[in-house]
């Protein structure tokens, strides 16, 4: 019989447990007796954080920002906690691939990155040359003038470019899926699961996927995905495409998990949705700043409920009747 500690838990308390882990670094009293609550409430509560704690005990020789990645790498690390317990050639194999998990997941490049956001954090920085560049929740960018170009580096999450005027050295921003040339104009670059997103808002850009000779020039309202083997489909600029510079979400006919993983970028946790409900349509605008009154605004058009299980596990599930 396996000792409890090893026994299997769910995805769903896991995830808490490390969104948990994550939260009570900060110190708060609030929050460490709200999770007092939560640990008590149910014995595969107080199982998760063991194995989550003896997890931690493995990678005793990492801290703050490296710890972090690590426990923010979800679901590297539900697969291998429920192989500890299966001896030493185990544990060192949850070690590497932890490290390698949680490298993926938040790279080293972020926190060495010259300029970088926290999750739910926006700011606009001028560049030398008069440029604006806005980021977006989480993301991180290096700056790297030099004598023949001036190159941002966007290393994660979303930037919203406006380039200065007077400066005839090219201006170019580079992702590891390729780069753009700005022509004298105003686009979005945003790193997605499947490459990086260019938008032109203004004017026009040059989009050169890094293993491919081909470049393509986007002009005002086109979009494209760029991979590092070539460039997707030219598509219509997404409406309200820059709309989180001034703190809004707006979509039209999104899928509802699409709207709900976007508003989870700019909140701590977990946010999830009820696979009943993720095909619901919905159009409107929905503020950034305050995810909970976003989420709100579902309610009078869905036929969906908001259940808070704790401050940081909050999933949008289907309705259910009241009980008479």
């Amino acid at each position: 019989m396996r000792p409890v500690s090893s026994k299997p838990v769910s995805t769903q308390v896991l995830d808490a447990a490390i969104a948990w882990q994550l939260s009570l670094d900060s110190g708060n009293p609030v929050e460490r007796e709200e999770f007092a609550k939560w640990h008590c409430a149910h014995e595969e509560h107080a199982r998760a954080w063991r194995q989550l704690g003896m997890l931690d005990q493995r990678f005793s020789v990492a801290s703050g920002p490296a710890r972090t990645a690590l426990l923010q790498s979800r679901e590297g690390i539900r697969r291998r906690m429920r192989k500890l317990g299966s001896g030493l050639a185990s544990v060192v194999a949850v070690i590497g691939l932890a490290l390698f998990a949680g490298e993926h997941y938040l790279p080293v490049d972020y926190w060495l990155a010259d300029q970088r956001t926290a999750t739910g954090e926006q700011r606009t920085i001028r560049l030398t040359d008069g440029t604006l560049i806005n980021l977006n929740t989480h993301s991180a960018v290096d700056v790297r003038f030099e004598e023949k170009q001036r190159l941002i580096v966007l290393q994660e999450g979303e930037i919203l470019v406006e380039t200065g005027h007077g400066d005839a050295r090219p201006f170019i921003v580079e992702t590891r899926e390729g780069s753009m040339r700005a022509l004298g104009t105003r686009f979005l670059v945003k790193r997605e699961e499947q490459g990086t997103r260019l938008s032109v808002l203004q004017s026009a850009v040059a989009a050169h996927p890094q293993s491919s000779p081909d470049e393509q020039i986007l002009r005002e309202g086109q979009q494209v995905l760029i991979r590092n083997g070539g460039l997707g489909p030219i598509l219509a600029v997404n409406l309200g495409a820059d709309a989180w510079t001034r703190g809004m979400l707006v979509v039209d006919n999104a899928r509802l998990e699409d709207l709900v993983n976007e508003l989870g970028r700019y909140r701590r946790g977990h946010l999830g949705v009820a696979p009943q409900v993720a095909d619901l349509r919905i159009t409107g605008s929905f503020p950034l700043k305050d995810t909970d009154l976003a989420l709100s605004a579902l309610l009078p058009t869905l036929p969906v409920q908001i259940e808070h299980h704790t401050q940081w596990w909050v999933t949008v599930a289907a309705k259910t009747e009241a009980n008479p």
